[in-house]
């Protein structure tokens, strides 16, 4: 947790002066543009070290979009405005064709963290999320992990119903306003709709300066120079990891290691050995991501083209986190 945050603008420093590796810092940037990066920034106790392309470009942020909405719906939560147990019956959601009386048994809580085990066509849906979806009615509500667009896009309903405002417009007042983004507006908002599922997914244009800020209030635990933006107990247990997924931890549409580290990688890859034990991301398909490390004080932002890509290409991203850490001050 740092007591720093940033002005209007963030105020960058020399990184070298910081204690950084430059060279380090410029091999983790070429990595980057080798990945097909549109903007970067590194944040180390408030302040920018390092940044490139330009933070001012607004990039779809995909999947990063439910991190946001974990963030509304704990507001929600503190205000009494919804209850984490209720369950769909109870808040009279159901969907194209009828959801079954089991399914309709799953609490907002479980669709918090991908255990709903609703397993209906979802909008949104990558092929890897097609491949890996299992039959629908093979679970029960809460038996078994499944990252599914149907339980994040029902969960931006039950936002709407509860607040009668959009999730776009929740983004600015009760998270954009408050922590003095630069760029974001409701109109940056847009629904995906379909006849598969009456729930549409909602995607967010931002810039990277404007996500530094989020990844900043969540390594200060929801907290915004003296404003608690966020419940501090709300960010607390949706970094915890509640499901594993083989390599990493998931919360309340966070991925991350848990407090404790526990989810680590059983076979670690080299491009993150330089990685605390507890960390957290928010995290889009084609290289969208926020990345925060509380204990270094470390909050790292990646934009990039949304294009297919190899594995190889792919491993430049992590790359390029690793080397970020890797040229961090030695330790005192």
């Amino acid at each position: 947790m740092s007591g720093i945050f940033p002005k209007q603008a963030w105020d960058k420093v020399d990184a070298q002066q910081r204690g950084w590796c430059r060279d380090l810092l410029s091999r983790a940037e070429q990595s980057a543009m080798e990945f097909g990066t549109i903007s970067g920034f590194i944040i180390h106790k408030g302040t920018v070290i390092a940044s490139h392309g330009d933070p001012q470009r607004k990039i779809l942020i995909r999947s990063m979009r439910k991190s946001f909405l974990s963030a509304l719906i704990g507001i929600e939560v503190e205000r009494g405005r919804i209850r984490r147990d209720d369950t769909l019956a109870e808040l009279g959601i159901d969907d194209v064709n009828g959801l079954t009386a089991s399914e309709q048994q799953a609490t907002v809580r479980q669709l918090l963290q991908a255990r709903s085990g609703i397993y209906h066509p979802a909008l949104a849906e990558s092929k890897e999320m097609l491949a890996a979806k299992p039959p629908r009615g093979s679970s029960q509500p809460g038996d078994r992990w499944y990252y599914n667009n149907w339980d994040f896009n029902a969960l931006g309903t039950i936002y709407e119903n509860a607040t009668g405002q959009s999730v776009f417009d929740g983004v600015y007042r009760d998270i954009a306003l408050p922590i003095g983004m630069q760029d974001f507006q409701p109109s940056d908002g847009e629904y995906l709709r379909g006849d598969a599922s009456i729930h549409p997914a909602y995607h967010m244009l931002m810039t990277s300066r404007d996500l530094a800020r989020f990844g900043w209030l969540y390594l200060n635990r929801g907290r915004w120079h003296d404003a608690q933006v966020v419940p501090e107990t709300w960010v607390h247990e949706s970094v915890a990891a509640h499901s594993f997924d083989g390599t990493n931890g998931y919360g309340y549409m966070w991925w991350t290691t848990g407090h404790d580290g526990e989810a680590q990688n059983t076979a670690p890859s080299p491009y993150r050995k330089h990685m605390p034990p507890f960390r957290f991301f928010a995290q889009g398909h084609y290289g969208q991501m926020i990345a925060i490390m509380p204990e270094k004080e470390i909050v790292i932002v990646h934009l990039a083209q949304s294009i297919e890509r190899s594995r190889e290409q792919n491993e430049k991203l992590w790359a390029f986190v690793s080397l970020v850490l890797e040229a961090q001050p030695p330790a005192p």
